[in-house]
């Protein structure tokens, strides 16, 4: 079943149009929440309600766009406020440098053991930067860097300007050029 399909389901109230755009969506979505809150669990609270949400408000949604861009919103969205509001963050030095981390998926194994190590200090090194960027921020570089997605979507994605994530972006990155003290 293609998304059209299965948002129609939805919109005639049959929940079972939603198996399909779980399917599709939740692994990306997850992983942009995660990438956004530095916690999978909360990450996949964050994607199960927001599945929930757009269950509940599918009367909302304009069925002649994709699917994906809408829901994502709300998972950014989500993430971005349930980072705000956390009182109690683990720093990146320490979440990235546990074994089993986030980070380690992002390691090519291929490379010897000097090059491993210099991959393993410099995803250390970023994802500490990363986490010291401002939620907004850090929204705007999950989606262009970690999900490729371009300016123009991740304003539609986020509701906001096209300046505004690009503004958010060179921000972010002159931030993480000095946190990193890249030249």
């Amino acid at each position: 079943m293609d998304e059209r399909e299965a948002v129609a389901r939805l919109k005639r109230g049959d929940i079972g149009g939603l198996e399909p755009l779980v399917r599709a969506h939740y692994v990306p979505a997850v992983r942009a929440a995660d990438l956004i809150v530095h916690d999978r669990m909360l990450a996949e609270d964050i994607v199960q309600a927001a599945f929930v949400r757009a269950y509940e408000r599918i009367d909302q949604f304009d069925a002649v766009r994709p699917f994906g861009p809408w829901f994502l919103r709300s998972v950014i969205n989500d993430a971005v406020k349930a980072t705000t509001r956390q009182s109690r963050q683990v720093p990146w030095e320490v979440a990235a440098a546990e074994p089993g981390s986030r980070a380690a998926p992002l390691a090519d194994l291929k490379p010897g053991p000097d090059a491993l190590l210099e991959q393993a200090e410099t995803r250390t090194e970023v994802w500490a930067a990363l986490g010291r960027l401002p939620p907004e921020q850090r929204a705007v570089v999950v989606q262009r860097y970690y999900l490729g997605l371009s300016e123009a979507e991740s304003a539609q994605v986020l509701a906001v300007p096209p300046g505004t994530v690009k503004w958010r972006l060179h921000t972010a990155r002159r931030r993480l050029r000095a946190l990193l003290r890249v030249e």
